[in-house]
């Protein structure tokens, strides 16, 4: 990039490097504090399935089973909010180069994504499955959090891009006014 580069919101400033540079760096900072508190609150938002250990294995009763699709329920809630908090923040405060800043909120809200799964998947307790074969029968574990297929982890940045796109065309004439 050059020093010449320019602003779409502030067509005649020109951006050093730097500034460019430190856009940058806040964006993906925001989006990996945001990513690792998202998965904070997923933790503790989840209640954990409750399943008893018989010979050697782990079982669960058929109630308890729904506990499993509420974790994956979760994340997908709490990354898609966290995800238009953070890029909605990020294409208000950060404006200098309207592109750059959807391409760092893109593969940022990515990061925060993986973040959150292992923040929160870390915080939960231990394979309960690996637990019950040294466990005594009619020991009680409580189940792991974990996130049931692929198609969740894109909540954060599927969050974070409308985030972006509600400041970007929603308040497009309000931005230009400010400026």
């Amino acid at each position: 990039m050059s020093a010449g580069l320019t602003s779409s919101t502030h067509p005649t400033r020109h951006l050093s490097r730097w500034w460019v540079v430190r856009d940058v760096l806040v964006v993906l900072a925001a989006c990996a504090a945001a990513g690792a508190l998202a998965g904070v609150v997923w933790e503790v938002w989840w209640t954990p399935p409750i399943g008893v250990v018989s010979e050697g294995g782990w079982y669960v009763d058929f109630f308890a089973t729904r506990d499993q699709f509420n974790a994956t329920a979760q994340y997908v809630v709490v990354g898609v909010v966290s995800g238009l908090i953070v890029g909605s923040a990020s294409a208000y405060f950060v404006d200098r180069v309207e592109l750059l800043t959807l391409a760092t909120v893109a593969v940022g809200s990515v990061l925060a994504g993986w973040l959150m799964l292992k923040v929160g998947t870390a915080l939960a307790p231990p394979d309960p499955a690996v637990l019950a074969r040294t466990a005594a029968d009619d020991t009680r574990l409580p189940g792991s959090l974990e996130v049931s297929g692929r198609w969740p982890l894109g909540a954060f940045p599927a969050g974070a891009l409308l985030g972006v796109a509600v400041i970007y065309i929603g308040l497009t004439s309000s931005r230009r006014s400010r400026a």
